[in-house]
This record gives C-alpha cells, sequence and structure tokens, in this order.
C-alpha cells in the first residue's frame, strides 16, 4: 500500500512539473543585434499572456538572420536594414514574402563625452569614414587621429551606414570592425578619439551623442525619438521583421502584438521610435 502510495505521489509531481513547463508552438526569431534587445522585450512581455506560445530571440546580424529564414531555421528574421535583391529572390522561392516595419531607429553618432567636437555635417562624417579626414583637429578637435568604429559586414547597421552615409564607398582601411552595438558603446566609454554609430536603444551616458547636419546650412539635429517621428533627423531607418509563407495562429497572434499599442509601448520604452 505504502508503495502504491508512493507511486502516486511521485506520478502527481511529475505531472504537476510537466504542467509547469511552457508546451505548444516555438517561435524562432533571429538576426540584428540593434533589435536583440526589443525583440527579447516584446518576446517576454507576449508569453506573459501566451503560456502556450513560446518565443526564442537571438542576435548575430540582420544577415545571419535572414539567412536564418530563408533556410527555414528561423520563423521570423529581425533585420535593420532592407532585405537584398539576391535575397529576396532565395526566399520568394519558399513562399511569400512579407516585409513588415516594427518600429523606426534614429542611428546616433557618438564619442567619448571628453571630445569637445559637439557636431558635424553628412559630408564631414562621410569624409571620416572613408578616410579622407583623420584627425579631430580637422573638425574643430584636439589634435589627436580619430579612431573609427564601425559594426561588422554582417550587421545591417554595417549596411544602412555604407549605403546611406558613405554612398557604397568603402570604410577606411584603419576602420574597427565591432562584433556589437554595446561593444562600439563600451570602446567610446574609454577611447577619448573614438567614433561610432549606434541605435537610439543602444545611448547611454557614458557616451556623447553629437548634433549632425545634412548640408552647411542645415541647424545640427540630435539623434532623439521626436526627431526622428517629425522626419527633421536626418540618420533615421525602419526596422523589419520578415516572415516567408502564410501569416497566421500563433506567428499572427505575436505580429499582432508587436503592433498592438502593448507592444509599441514596448518599443518606445526601449529608445526605439513607434510606428505610429
Amino acid at each position: 500500500m505504502k508503495k502504491l502510495l508512493l507511486l502516486v505521489l511521485i506520478l502527481v509531481v511529475a505531472l504537476f512539473a510537466a504542467g509547469c513547463q511552457r508546451e505548444g508552438t516555438i517561435i524562432d526569431i533571429n538576426g540584428s543585434d540593434t533589435m536583440v534587445n526589443m525583440g527579447a522585450a516584446l518576446a517576454e512581455e507576449f508569453m506573459k499572456t501566451n503560456r502556450n506560445i513560446e518565443v526564442v530571440v537571438s542576435g548575430g546580424g540582420s544577415g545571419t538572420g535572414i539567412a536564418a529564414l530563408i533556410d527555414g531555421k528561423a520563423d521570423i528574421a529581425q533585420s535593420s536594414r532592407d532585405i537584398r535583391e539576391s535575397e529576396r529572390a532565395k526566399a520568394k522561392a519558399r513562399g511569400t514574402l512579407h516585409e513588415i516595419i516594427v518600429a523606426w531607429d534614429g542611428l546616433a553618432i557618438a564619442v567619448h563625452p571628453a571630445n569637445p567636437v559637439k557636431e558635424l555635417t553628412m559630408a564631414e562624417l562621410a569624409a571620416i569614414y572613408k578616410g579622407e579626414i583623420t584627425n579631430w583637429n580637422q573638425v574643430g578637435g584636439n589634435d589627436a587621429p580619430i579612431v573609427l568604429l564601425s559594426r561588422d559586414t554582417t550587421s545591417g547597421t554595417h549596411v544602412f551606414f555604407k549605403d546611406f552615409v558613405l554612398d557604397e564607398a568603402e570604410f577606411a582601411p584603419a576602420t574597427m570592425m565591432m562584433p556589437s552595438t554595446e561593444a562600439i558603446v563600451q570602446e567610446l566609454a574609454q577611447n577619448r578619439n573614438g567614433i561610432g554609430y549606434i541605435g537610439l536603444g543602444y545611448v547611454r551616458p557614458s557616451v556623447a551623442i553629437l548634433g549632425i547636419r545634412a548640408d552647411d546650412t542645415a541647424p545640427a539635429v540630435v539623434a532623439s525619438i521626436e526627431a526622428v517621428l517629425d522626419r527633421t533627423y536626418v540618420l533615421a531607418r525602419p526596422l523589419f521583421f520578415y516572415v516567408i509563407g502564410e501569416i497566421k495562429g500563433d506567428l499572427k497572434t505575436f505580429l499582432d502584438f508587436v503592433l498592438s499599442s502593448t507592444g509599441q509601448k514596448i518599443v518606445r520604452d526601449l529608445g526605439f521610435v513607434p510606428i505610429k
């Protein structure tokens, strides 16, 4: 009898433990390091009221996420750049490709707080990253070499900066390619001569943000949610979710949440710009 009661007790405990585990759909999200914190926060809040759906978020860069989506290893690719035509063709070969803008981001130009330079024109920024301007004294700063920091080539932020700022020209050979935006922030916090570009969600007190002028006659505008919303800040871009195939069931439930007022509040709370 005691053995029977023990067996029943073990069975009850096992069933209770199994019931505490999340069961049902798993949605795999992969891609942009700029968006990884936002994706994780959205997933965490969503799963509080959708216990049967698990949302797993990982980074690695926009290109990595799009490749995973094409290979069928991800349900959603997070991307901070437009999908390339070669990628689009591969994606469409697997089914209908959906491109969803889930937020906007301003690309802030960051330096060490001790740097006396407070603003740059777009032309000066391009010349710095092309290696045509190499000393801070050429733009009103100290007599010191400029240390260039960039995201690596798998990053959608890297692609956007190269296309939009450098007009597809190559980065200067001396540019340090960093594995993540957080790595740029950490380097700038202790490198007085560094310059880097970071998403609004990564702005910290440990770095200073420069005002950017569209041209010599335009006013300097510092990256902010408000400046992106009213389109006065020139370095702004959409952030995308890419999906292949029919959007239905639990996947649709999650995407509807992301675009809802609750989801968009999370977007704004993290320093990104909501779509409305």
